[in-house]
């Protein structure tokens, strides 16, 4: 078979025989929403005499939130559309968004939340927390369940958000993500969260 000819590593490997230790950094562009930075790193022990310059992308931790209620059609998720410049097309997402000053993971999905559909929740909970990008950036994303909602029936959106909150069976959502509109890579891992929460 395939499998036998993939070399197998331990995963008791001693950290210091794959860490990387920096040795300097500097900002090389700074955008609204993050900045780039060039760090200098020195290669783990078995390499300690070389070094590489790596690119990182600096920005604020996130929260997105997989909104569930209970309707005569069974579990149905609060989703928003919007439109999304990178992809350039529409995209069905769970609301979530950044951090604001201060905040701590369940307040911004509180806010990111209410903000985004009008709803708030009774019953919320973190459900995992992921790295976006581990190669490349330096932030996490916090993904939260919230139930029990109250639809306060106002948005609070920012001067450049347009969004339209659509309610979707989570079996449709279960069954079209990878597909458009559920193209927006951390909602899979969202979904996968969900998923594991009720297994």
């Amino acid at each position: 078979m395939y499998f036998k000819h993939i070399k197998r590593y331990s995963i008791t490997m001693d950290e210091k025989q794959l860490a990387w230790t920096e040795e300097n950094r500097k900002q090389v562009l700074n955008c609204n929403v993050f900045s780039v930075w060039e760090v200098l790193c020195k290669a783990p022990a078995q390499e300690k005499n070389q070094t590489h310059i790596f690119s990182i992308i600096n920005t604020k931790d996130w929260a997105i939130v997989v909104p569930v209620i209970e309707t005569e059609k069974g579990k149905q998720f609060v989703m928003v559309r919007q439109w999304r410049h990178g992809s350039k097309s529409l995209s069905l997402e769970f609301p979530g968004g950044v951090f604001e000053e201060g905040e701590n993971p369940k307040e911004a999905a509180i806010r990111e939340l209410r903000e985004e559909t009008g709803y708030t929740p009774k019953k919320i909970e973190k459900i995992g927390e992921f790295s976006p990008n581990p190669a490349i950036m330096s932030n996490r994303v916090h993904f939260f369940l919230a139930e029990e909602l109250t639809n306060c029936g106002k948005q609070s959106l920012d001067e450049d958000e347009y969004v339209e909150v659509v309610l979707v069976n989570a079996d449709e959502v279960i069954q079209g993500m990878g597909k458009e509109p559920y193209i927006h890579a951390l909602m899979g891992s969202a979904l996968a969260l969900y998923q594991k929460y009720y297994i």
